[in-house]
């Protein structure tokens, strides 16, 4: 993963009902039309909001028949978390402007 894909996965989840959408996937695969149900907003509005967490790699989608079932994609999911645990926390780093006094 690199930080564009990261970018584009942390983008999508940083929108209230994407985010409540991935939160009800945390328990495992479910179908569109349950779902919907938990949100006010219409179908295309919902289907939207499913393109953008698939187009990302963070939802996968399958379909059965004429129903829709998405889950969370653990692999990408897993490359995220890899991603952001290499990010080296230092406390002892300063920024540049308030060693220069340019605040």
């Amino acid at each position: 993963m690199d930080a564009l894909e990261c970018t584009k996965i942390l983008k999508a989840l940083g929108e209230d009902t994407r985010i409540q959408i991935f939160e009800m996937l945390r328990n495992g695969k479910l179908c569109a039309c349950k779902m919907i149900e938990k949100f006010d907003i219409t179908q295309p509005t919902f289907s939207h909001h499913m393109k953008i967490l698939c187009d990302c790699g963070i939802v996968v989608s399958e379909k059965d028949w004429k129903w829709t079932y998405y889950s969370i994609n653990c692999d990408k999911l897993n490359e995220l978390l890899t991603y952001l645990g290499h990010t080296k926390c230092n406390s002892n780093l300063t920024c540049e402007c308030k060693k220069n006094n340019c605040d």
